[in-house]
């Protein structure tokens, strides 16, 4: 069957020091594997297959992919090129809050943990890569498989301007309904707001953190709400503000409508992917409701999930029929502004 759903994005090799728990050490990570959870909390509902698209080296550990498999990800999506792609990560919490992805040797020794092996030579991927250029594990037309064309929805992580727009013009020319993109934070400054808008038509949702969006608008307004109607004016559906622990926001610029949705209160234990687990809910519950704000609230429990543990895959493991019962319990919870 060809997947309803297609998620592009990056994969990583993670390396992660959670607020609490056990180091995890060259794991299954990236912006990819959290977004497609966050849409997989809600596929025994929705009933649809999930594409995954995006490149790695030839390094890249082959059993990995065959787990996404197992999982019910569709894996012809992506690329094994010949070559060594470094896609090593590394984040180390000093509280529930505070994440720094710098000088892991420190952080290795401030916990009496011996430095792995694997990272040594480590760069952060800021010193190694360019932003604003695609970078070599960026997806390219070409990488889509004829059957991905028959998605219903396709969300886009945040690559490079060049990479989302050709993304964008691809999957429009092939039809698909919906078209979600949370983009990069190299794109979010003033001097790059066209680059912005020319990117905006045809989009379902754009769906930038708070912090993203002050930063495109800095000196030109200072309210949100000005901010979502600006960028919706160029052709978006939907303008979706992240704001962590505070919530979202929702312009719905069809019917004209502003929303307030409430993060749900649950257990923090590791914020890692929050926000990419919240745009793969967000990306599903589109697809199943055809409702904006309903969608919002899909992506609300997939981060809420998320968080309360550390791993890409750790909201596929909660207890069945959780999802849908927090569904129910933030709905009531939603404010009209």
């Amino acid at each position: 069957m060809d997947p309803e759903l297609v998620i592009a994005g990056t994969l990583r090799r993670d390396y992660l020091l959670p607020p609490s728990g056990r180091p995890l050490l060259d794991v299954p990570g990236g912006d990819l594997l959290y977004t497609a959870a966050g849409a997989a909390v809600w596929k025994q509902v929705s009933g649809s297959d999930i594409g995954l698209l995006g490149r790695v080296g030839e390094d890249y550990p082959h059993d990995w992919l065959h787990s996404f498999e197992q999982r019910g990800f569709r894996v012809d999506g992506i690329r094994i090129r010949p070559e060594h792609i470094d896609l090593r990560a590394f984040r180390a919490y000093l509280d529930l809050n505070t994440v720094q992805r710098n000088n892991p040797v420190a952080h290795f020794a401030r916990l009496g943990i011996p430095y792995p092996k694997s990272l040594l030579g480590y760069q952060p991927p800021s010193d190694r890569t360019r932003p604003r250029a695609p970078a070599a594990d960026a997806p390219i037309p070409a990488d889509i498989p004829s059957a991905y064309h028959m998605a219903q929805a396709v969300h886009l992580c945040p690559f490079d301007h060049l990479t989302d727009s050709r993304m964008i013009t691809t999957f429009r020319q092939a039809g698909t309904t919906f078209i979600t993109l949370d983009p990069p934070a190299s794109l979010m400054a003033p001097a790059s707001l066209e680059d912005v808008h020319s990117l905006m038509h045809g989009l379902a949702a754009f769906l930038p953190s708070e912090e993203e969006l002050r930063a495109l608008f800095w000196g030109r307004t200072d309210d949100l709400w000005e901010m979502a109607e600006a960028l919706a004016s160029y052709g978006c559906d939907f303008i979706v503000v992240k704001r962590g622990g505070h919530g979202q926001l929702l312009y719905d610029s069809l019917a004209r409508k502003r929303w307030e949705i409430p993060a749900y209160a649950a257990r923090l234990a590791d914020l890692t992917g929050a926000g990419d687990s919240f745009c793969g809910g967000f990306l599903a519950g589109l697809h199943q409701t055809r409702d904006p704000l309903r969608a919002m609230l899909h992506g609300s429990v997939s981060a809420s999930l998320t968080i309360e543990g550390s791993g890409a895959f750790h909201a596929l493991d909660a207890l069945p029929g959780l999802a849908q019962a927090r569904l129910d319990s933030l709905s009531s919870l939603v404010r009209k502004i």
